[in-house]
């Protein structure tokens, strides 16, 4: 007797009757014909799917149309039919090979068979064997020769008796006697450095005991994070330029000039990063912001705002954070001269000596 388990018949007919997805996008026309029937099955909208499989929305919507040339390059391409067929629950390897039939390769030209004529083998073949067996008998013939003559016959030894000295501990030397091991010697300390009370405020203008220093010093201003190369960087060399674009999580970075040809595309990996020019007007594209690290003058700037960038703002705040910096600088550059300058007249006066007072006798008269 059959059970049913609790499920009601026409839930089973609704399930045996359901078309199977996978023939359904092979049976499809083209490629992306089945990849929208298959998003179209699967209830999900083009942007959930973007924000599944990490791939901007306009790519997805260019593999559903066919559009090739919208695509950044074929590498990338491919990545994108993978992750587009993994998120539709679909066999990656199958939509990988009808997008190559569909459109194939045209950058990389057709070469001429290579390998040897199997009439070419068969008619040397007795030269090679004869001279495989010639160079396994001049091995052997090697070997037995370095044998025979290494082979040597026994023969008692030279020596006619055996010297005092090799008896052992039978006759021991008598100048050579062993003591009682003597004790370790004492440790040796280092005195602690002194130093002259109110010398360090004297030098450096600043007193230890300030109730405002110590408080600096119990609570430092926070360092910023400074960029740490955890990849490959690509780009423009480090002394041109003032920007560093680094992934935090795998995404694409597109970088495109103003006529739209791409000065750099990748799928970056955790840890790469990607150097932008100076005085280069383009646009950062990305497929996330939030995966995406920038850098000025080597600190932390936060991440990418969006995901299109242009990079003239991005080298604008890079500017302005250097000028930041040295102002900055020249103002405690400034101050510290001041200190110095007043420590050194405080040094001067103290070590100025008094006028000898006068004397109140008085001087003896002239002759």
């Amino acid at each position: 007797m059959t059970r049913n388990a609790g499920v009601a018949p026409e839930a089973i007919e609704s399930i045996a009757d359901r078309p199977d997805p996978t023939a359904a996008f092979v049976d499809a026309a083209t490629l992306g014909d089945g990849f929208r029937a298959a998003r179209e099955r699967s209830g999900k909208s083009p942007a959930e799917l973007a924000a599944e499989t990490k791939v901007h929305r306009r790519f997805l919507t260019a593999l559903e149309q066919n559009d090739w040339s919208s695509l950044p390059s074929r590498v990338f391409a491919l990545g994108y039919v993978r992750a587009y067929a993994s998120a539709l629950a679909l066999d990656e390897q199958t939509a990988v090979e009808r997008f190559k039939r569909e459109s194939p390769d045209t950058s990389v030209p057709l070469k001429a068979p290579i390998g040897i004529a199997f009439e070419d083998v068969k008619r040397h073949s007795p030269r090679i064997v004869a001279g495989i067996a010639a160079v396994v008998v001049a091995v052997i013939g090697w070997n037995v020769f370095q044998r025979a003559s290494l082979h040597r016959t026994a023969h008692p030894s030279d020596i006619a008796a055996v010297p005092k000295t090799w008896t052992g501990a039978a006759d021991p030397d008598p100048q050579v006697a062993l003591s009682a091991p003597m004790s370790a010697p004492p440790d040796q300390t280092t005195p602690a450095l002194y130093i002259t009370p109110g010398l360090e405020a004297e030098l450096t203008g600043v007193d230890p005991t300030d109730p405002a220093v110590i408080a600096a010093a119990a609570n430092p201003e926070p360092v910023q994070k400074a960029f740490n190369p955890r990849g490959a960087v690509y780009g423009a060399s480090a002394n041109a330029s003032m920007v560093v674009i680094q992934a935090k999580t795998a995404g694409a970075l597109v970088v495109r000039l103003g006529d739209g040809q791409a000065l750099f595309a990748r799928q970056m990996a955790p840890g790469e990063a990607w150097r932008a020019p100076i005085g280069v007007a383009a646009t950062v594209d990305v497929s996330d912001p939030a995966a995406f690290d920038v850098f000025l003058n080597g600190e932390y700037g936060g991440p990418l705002a969006g995901v299109l960038t242009p990079l003239a703002q991005l080298n604008s705040r890079a500017d302005q954070a250097a000028k930041q910096l040295a102002a900055t600088q020249a103002r405690a550059q400034a101050q510290a001269q001041a200190q110095a300058q007043a420590a050194q007249a405080r040094t001067q006066t103290a070590a100025t000596p008094y006028p000898a007072p006068a004397s109140s006798s008085p001087a003896p008269a002239p002759n």
